[in-house]
């Protein structure tokens, strides 16, 4: 557990807010009703709110770090819960190695690096302590699984996978315990209903017919996606972790080995009921609601399949016994693996700060528009680099600087930031303040003070520039601020021996643009 809160806080701590975070930050800082219970997508997401809200105003919006420490917990937790069910089962060696594959699941890199995925985290291990209270037998520890599916309910509509296993649980022990326990899982399950009818139905999904008719492959999918996570057989590509060869031929051989273990056994033990309900709640839910980047081997999904997966196993291997070689495999086993699923987790953490570059280096480029900027502008993709953005509006995203600091780069940090956020915050300065220029203007006398270019930049102060152009054939006019390998901006085809107007408004960096132009010889330029 200490390994990996040393690895998940080394490789997150440099990183900043991603994608739907910038949700939570833009549209709900205030702990209004509507904020706290209005669905994420087709999730509650009440937990997830207030921790937003709580860190905002204990820490303010300049890091996500915080954050990032107690999605950590919820993981480090988490394993710890899965470390106490499998010893129940197979002993402290083997749920020692169960919970480090855990720990280290890579591929599920956006779950274990990204904060916004606490709602599954805290779903998951509010979830665990369900399970496990509900094997503890007594009144007392059954009104705390009641609590525990609240609170899991709470984090994210993933707490619904457990409500199913509980509602096993509960029901296959009836004749022993009586049917009163029902209320572990019906009292969450109606407060669930009672958000689902007044905030949840409104939500966005993709339910449809054609998904019902697809989800067995889908399932099918998840459970090879899930099985490739834990034994470090995927690769990563983007936010989708790969299909390896292996998946589906090791499942077919592993239900074949477990269908095997039951008829000698002649049946399996209770315990395996509650975690394949859950597991197939978790992915028909998924399948039916599937839609573009929720494909069942994206990265957000792989923790919580890699969860209910390890946990199907411990119940399937219930009772045997382990002798000191097969220990020793298993301890190598798990080594190997561990080493392999620190690959795509250090690429996912790659690909998180290109995206921190590009984050911090375009908001610090509104921030520098400043008064400038309409309220309404918003960071397209083609200006931004990324897609990430395109939900935050320049007036809300300044007003929650005011309040609570900043994310993005100062003026200083982004002149020395890599090259690709700095052409990019050109891209959004030009695009927010806006730039004005006008081309293809009749060649018309210079006046006021005049340079001549030269091969090299000349720097531009706001206000208005004329540039014209003496020789024939077509020309460009080219600009640059922060960035220095490329000229971001260029207006081309513009005609020759004509004149062009630049007007460069005021803003809150006194760094300035540089201009260039082709062809160079011959072009004068002049500040009115």
């Amino acid at each position: 557990m200490a390994a990996a809160a040393a690895v998940l806080l080394s490789y997150g701590s440099d990183l900043t807010f991603f994608q739907d975070s910038w949700e939570f930050l833009m549209n709900r800082r205030d702990p209004s009703v509507a904020n706290l219970l209005e669905p994420h997508n087709e999730h509650i997401v009440l937990i997830p709110v207030l921790i937003t809200e709580a860190s905002l105003r204990l820490f303010g919006m300049e890091s996500m770090t915080p954050e990032l420490v107690l999605l950590v917990a919820l993981l480090l937790a988490t394993a710890a819960l899965v470390f106490v069910y499998a010893r129940r089962r197979i002993g402290a060696w083997p749920a020692l190695f169960v919970a480090v594959l855990l720990l280290f699941l890579g591929p599920a890199w956006q779950d274990l690096l990204w904060p916004f995925q606490v709602g599954f985290a805290g779903a998951a291990l509010f979830g665990m302590a369900m399970l496990l209270a509900l094997e503890n037998g007594d009144e007392r520890w059954d009104r705390a699984a009641c609590a525990f599916l609240v609170i899991s309910l709470a984090f994210s509509s993933l707490g619904l996978a457990f409500a199913v296993a509980a509602a096993i649980d509960v029901l296959q022990r009836r004749r022993e315990r009586g049917p009163r326990r029902a209320y572990v899982f019906a009292v969450p399950l109606a407060l669930y209903a009672v958000w689902y009818l007044g905030w949840g139905h409104s939500a966005e999904n993709n339910f449809s017919a054609h998904n019902v008719l697809v989800s067995p492959r889908y399932v099918w999918e998840g459970l090879t996606a899930s099985l490739d996570s834990v034994l470090a057989l995927g690769t990563i590509f983007d936010e989708v972790v790969g299909r390896s060869k292996w998946g589906a031929p090791l499942l077919i051989a592993l239900l074949a080995l477990a269908a095997y273990g039951g008829w000698r056994r002649r049946g399996f033990f209770a315990g395996l009921w509650p975690v394949l309900g859950a597991a197939a709640t978790f992915w028909f839910l998924a399948a039916f609601n599937f839609g573009p980047g929720r494909e069942p081997y994206s990265s957000r999904y792989l923790y919580v399949g890699g969860l209910l997966f390890l946990l199907i196993a411990v119940n399937l291997l219930r009772g045997v016994r382990f002798n000191r070689w097969a220990l020793l495999a298993g301890a190598a086993l798990t080594a190997l693996v561990v080493g392999f699923n620190l690959v795509p987790l250090r690429e996912g953490r790659d690909f998180f700060e290109k995206q921190t570059v590009l984050t911090r280096a375009d908001l610090g480029a509104i921030e520098i528009a400043g008064r400038s900027v309409e309220p309404t502008f918003l960071l397209s993709p083609e200006v931004a680099g990324t897609v990430f953005l395109s939900g935050i509006e320049a007036g809300e995203y300044l007003q929650a600087v005011d309040e609570y600091g900043s994310p993005a780069y100062s003026p200083a940090a982004l002149a020395a930031a890599p090259e690709e956020g700095r052409t990019h915050a050109d891209l959004v300065l030009a695009n927010a303040l806006p730039l004005g220029i006008e081309t293809d203007l009749p060649a018309s006398p210079a006046a006021g003070h005049c340079v001549r270019l030269s091969a090299g930049d000349l720097a531009l102060r706001p206000g208005e520039t004329t540039i014209h152009f003496r020789s024939g054939g077509e020309a460009s006019v080219q600009l640059r601020r922060f960035a220095s390998g490329e000229y971001p901006l260029r207006s081309v085809g513009i005609a020759g021996n004509s004149t062009a107007r630049l007007f460069i408004p005021r803003d809150r960096s006194d760094r300035p643009w540089l201009l260039g132009a082709e062809p160079a010889r011959g072009t004068l330029v002049c500040r009115g």
